[in-house]
């Protein structure tokens, strides 16, 4: 019997202090507290018998990533288009203090369906990439484990998908939170578990607004 771990990190926070939902675009990178994040996750992945790394494209991952990468000098890092961020049509908008901006004519075409979701990419589309990557890093680490760096709402997807549970989802409950590993484990190249933890959990600050921002 074969095993493998696949553990699934979301990045550090990101410096962002127009509270713009930054989606895919580029130059969105960890702020200090979120490199602090990520030197955590280096110490924490330290020992592990990682073979294989893979991040998502955009920057906020990648510097997530370098931490850990520096502990295992010996592998490289693989980009994957297919652990990126979701898809949002409110990229780039920020939502004001009370959430105007979905308050306006022009937003409520995209909010008419929650459940696929209407203002971005299709639930089933990100957990079906989500699946394929982990799937795939599975394969590079018989024996042995393999480490992701994505997104909060593909993680969320992965293991929604992956505990046969529906992918509707209230977003303000999923558990993804920064710097979290979600860990997937393999036996003979089938999933058998799921596991969660927060390796800088103390460091997460608390939030104080438990407002619905879509992609949020």
């Amino acid at each position: 019997m074969v095993t493998s771990v696949v553990h699934v990190v979301r990045h550090g926070q990101v410096h962002n202090p127009e509270g713009v939902l930054y989606g895919r675009l580029p130059g969105y990178g960890l702020s200090e507290l979120g490199r602090r994040m990520a030197d955590r996750l280096g110490e924490y992945f330290e020992a592990a018998n990682l073979v294989h790394l893979v991040s998502s494209p955009l920057q906020r991952a990648q510097e997530t990533m370098a931490p850990i990468a520096a502990g295992h000098p010996h592998l490289v890092v693989t980009i994957d288009e297919r652990v990126i961020e979701a898809a949002n049509v409110f990229e780039g908008k920020s939502f004001g203090k009370n959430n105007e901006i979905l308050l306006k004519p022009s937003s409520w075409w995209a909010l008419r369906n929650p459940l696929r979701p209407t203002w971005g990419e299709a639930y089933t589309s990100i957990a079906a990439r989500m699946q394929a990557a982990i799937s795939e890093a599975a394969s590079h680490a018989p024996e042995a484990e393999a480490l992701i760096v994505a997104h909060e709402l593909p993680i969320w997807m992965a293991r929604r998908s992956a505990e046969n549970r529906t992918l509707v989802h209230d977003p303000r409950h999923r558990e993804a939170r920064l710097a979290s590993v979600t860990t997937f484990r393999f036996q003979d190249g089938r999933l058998v578990g799921v596991e969660y933890s927060e390796p800088a959990g103390d460091l997460v600050p608390v939030k104080t607004s438990k407002k619905f921002r879509p992609g949020a």
